[in-house]
């Protein structure tokens, strides 16, 4: 196969290739190596030995991703305070991605609510069910995706559900709410006073923050009555002076904060089924904050 149809069938797969890696491992930086490994398995392969070329991409994929996460697993055991998933643009208007709205299971399964929950999972299992359940891949294909027969990837897609229906993995929140809430909490941001803030939370609500021991961040996660003594008295006074917009990310509605173009801060709302906020995520790591920055390209997401 000459040079340039091989890479015209690679790039035609590259959004779903990161769109599974990034699903994995929660991490758009270590999913981008996957993909760049792929690439360079793929123009080193015999074209002529492959019938299907996207299945032999996915496969591969799928593999190197098993292999990246077993690593970061390990790694996260000693990681600083809460991990959360590095966040990533999924605005259409960037015209760069192909626009998970367009699919509604692909764009809850890319919340950072969903990606926790994902974490849970044994690797096979979320491997197995995000290849047939998001991506629609048969049983047939992931087989051979996991080095595994048909039966035994019904049971992994079969416990995956199974523990995500446990761990209530359905944390959606329409747009329309979460437009709503992030417009207050900007207002409380803003005005000083977080009266209206109050009135939107849960008896229960907890803060989740992800400094990564990189930023200034609380170290354990925040329940009840202190997540808005938090954020009254410490995220108020601290951020008054900072730059904020609501952006698409992770396929919600999301606050960004920035100073000088510089965004050193997300959050995300999930809400209850009252329509109360039950949980809050507040990205600070830096390291994985680089893509949020005014200047920076968008990422492309499927």
């Amino acid at each position: 196969m000459p040079l340039n149809a091989a890479m015209s069938q690679f790039e035609a797969a590259r959004p779903m290739l990161m769109g599974l890696a990034y699903r994995m491992l929660g991490s758009y930086s270590d999913a981008e190596d996957v993909v760049q490994d792929v690439a360079m398995q793929w123009m080193k392969a015999d074209h002529t030995a492959i019938d299907v070329p996207s299945a032999w991409l996915t496969t591969v994929c799928t593999r190197k991703a098993l292999d990246v996460l077993k690593s970061a697993q390990r790694t996260r055991e000693h990681y600083v305070g809460d991990w959360l998933p590095e966040p990533v643009h999924t605005n259409p208007a960037s015209g760069n991605l192909q626009t998970p709205e367009n699919d509604i299971l692909l764009a809850e399964s890319l919340t950072t609510a969903f990606l926790l929950v994902l974490e849970r999972l044994a690797p096979k299992e979320r491997a197995a069910f995000l290849l047939h359940d998001v991506f629609g891949m048969s049983y047939k294909d992931i087989a051979l995706s996991l080095d595994s027969n048909e039966a035994g990837c019904r049971k992994l897609t079969s416990r995956a559900r199974a523990n995500l229906s446990k761990a209530d993995a359905n944390h959606s929140t329409s747009a329309s709410r979460q437009n709503e809430l992030v417009s207050i909490f900007r207002t409380a941001l803003e005005t000083g006073s977080v009266d209206q803030l109050a009135d939107q939370l849960a008896a229960d609500v907890s803060l989740c923050s992800d400094g990564g021991g990189k930023a200034i961040s609380i170290l354990r996660t925040l329940q009840g009555p202190e997540v808005l003594t938090f954020i009254r008295k410490v995220i108020v006074p601290k951020w008054e002076k900072s730059e904020f917009s609501v952006e698409n990310i992770n396929a919600s509605p999301t606050l960004i904060a920035r100073q000088h173009g510089v965004a050193f801060a997300s959050i995300s709302f999930v809400c209850d089924d009252a329509g109360k906020v039950s949980h809050m995520f507040i990205m600070r790591n830096p390291e994985k904050m680089s893509g949020l920055h005014q200047n920076a390209a968008p990422k492309p997401i499927e």
